[in-house]
This record gives structure tokens, sequence and C-alpha cells, in this order.
């Protein structure tokens, strides 16, 4: 007589469902990407002490961005069940450059308009002892390791399991609120970021499909207002190539924030945003929700080219 075996184990093809679920894949590449961050930012932090050596601002960003980069590159790239690379090539380059080139224009347009209104006035020379570290800790770190969390991530899986729309909203919100402990931070000032970048940085990634020209408006953008003109980026304190200073209602200035609070680089910023999200509906990058119908597959498999 056979004793019946039984077994409380998980089916592999039934654990493997729920590994590739796109919020559980969402949440597993999250921990990879912060996990790995944390720890290099710690046992960096732990060895400058131990040898004694002052903050080193400059080799922590350079040291976390390459990290993260590695830990998406090795890890990241291959989870969930349509595994892809966004910081991939060939045209990686050329959307980057774009990337860098927009977001200088743009800010130095809404710059312009401030100084036309009499909101932002330059009042003498600034230096470019700060450069370096700018465009490492202004530029290169935020836009590595934010687009990779919040369009490389966030939006990716919140878009395979509900869609582009919810990917966007759910992606600038979390986006806005990562500012809410920023030095100068108010409730305008996340709403408007979460509206004005997290609506153009989602639209660049789902025209592209690539994290490259994101990142190059992200960087762009950063750098230009606190090293260029002197402006608070994201509420920390800026050292340009000139000397200005803001004056005006905060609704116009941003306060203490900075001109991207300001309803000025709102309404600039959302609009270009909406223009990238019109050039990526008539590109056919809109995904439905899972629930709702199958996709057909994307064109994202290619690399997209800036339209």
């Amino acid at each position: 007589m056979q004793s019946e075996h039984r077994t409380d184990e998980i089916e592999p093809g039934v654990l493997l469902r729920v590994i590739h679920f796109p919020l559980v894949t969402m949440a597993i590449a999250l921990a990879v990407l912060l996990g790995f961050s944390g720890l290099a930012g710690g046992l960096l932090e732990v060895w400058m002490r131990a040898l004694h050596l002052p903050d080193q601002r400059l080799v922590s960003g350079i040291v976390v961005s390459i990290v993260m980069v590695l830990a998406y590159k090795l890890i990241v790239r291959h989870l969930g069940r349509n595994p892809r690379d966004d910081l991939s090539g060939p045209g990686a380059i050329k959307q980057l450059a774009a990337g860098l080139a927009i977001g200088l224009v743009l800010f130095s347009a809404i710059v312009a308009v401030a100084a036309l209104f009499g909101i932002y006035r330059i009042v003498g020379l600034g230096s470019a002892a700060f450069l370096v570290l700018a465009l490492v800790n202004d530029g290169l770190f935020p836009a590595v390791s934010e687009e990779l969390l919040f369009r490389g991530v966030i939006f990716r899986w919140v878009e395979e399991f509900g869609g582009s729309w919810l990917a966007l909203i759910v992606s600038a919100a979390l986006f806005g609120a990562s500012h809410l402990w920023n030095p100068n931070a108010t409730w305008f000032a996340v709403i408007g970021i979460a509206v004005e970048a997290g609506l153009m940085l989602g639209a660049a990634y789902m025209l592209t499909r690539k994290l490259w020209l994101s990142m190059g408006i992200h960087a762009s953008w950063n750098v230009s207002q606190g090293e260029i003109y002197d402006i608070p980026v994201s509420g920390n304190a800026a050292h340009g190539l000139v000397k200005a200073h803001l004056q005006g209602p905060p609704v116009l200035t941003g306060a203490g924030f900075g001109l991207e609070a300001s309803l000025i680089a709102i309404v600039a910023a959302t609009a270009f945003g909406c223009w990238l999200l019109w050039l990526a509906a008539i590109k056919g990058e809109v995904v439905r929700p899972s629930w709702t119908s199958i996709n057909p597959p994307s064109s994202s498999s290619e690399p997209s080219e800036v339209a």
C-alpha cells in the first residue's frame, strides 16, 4: 500500500508568475537599485571616515551613479516577463545630446521670461569653482538615480500593469513627492515638480523607450538653473557663473525652492511635456492597461530616435 505524498511547496510555475507580475517585478527592481546604491554609499562613507577624509560628495555621487548603472545592467534589465535594456544603443549619444540641449534651451527660455517681467535679475559675476561638483551632484547623480528609479523602474512596470496613463500619473506623483523633504519645499513646489517635470520626463521616456533623452533633460535642467543662472536647484543653494536675485510674488519666483516651482516654469515645461506626449501618442507608444486588451508588440524593441 502506497502512502500519499503531500507537499506544501509552491510549484515553480506559480512562483514564476508571481515574480513576473509587473508590480512585484517593480518592487524587486527598486530593492535591487536602492539596496546596491545604499550599500555603496554606506561603505564609501565608512571608508572615508576610517581614513579621516573630508566630505567627498563628488566621489560619492560618481561612485553611487556607477553602482546603480551596473546594478541595472547586470540585474534589473533581465527582470520581468518582457526583459529589455533601456540603457542601450544605438541612438544613445544622439538622444542624450538632444536631452542636454533641450534642458538648457528650455530653462534659458524660462529665465528669459522671468527676466522680462523683472522676476530674475543678474547682480554680478559668479564663479566656476563649483562647476565640477555641480555637474556631478546636480547633473549626473540625480539624472542617473532618479531616471532609473522613476522612469526605468516605476514607469516601466506600472505601465506594463495599468497602461501609459496610469504610469504617467503614478511616476509623476511619486517624483514630485520625493522633493517634499527638500529645503524650502512647499506643496505648490511639489505639485509643480510632479506636473511639469513628471510629465515632461515621462513623456520623453514614452517617446524614445530609452532613458537617454530624459536623463539629458534632467541633468541639463538642473545644471542650467544652478551653475549657470545661480537659481536654487529644488531648494538647494546654487553657485552660478553669474550672481542673480529673484524678486516678486512666490508664485512667480518659486520662493526659496527656485524658478522650477514658479508658474512660469510650470506652464513652459508642461506645455513642452504635452508636445512630447503628443509625439509619443502619434508614434503609437501609448500602452493600454493589461486587463483591457492584449497590447500589440511594442516598437520599443527597436531603439527609437527623437522625432
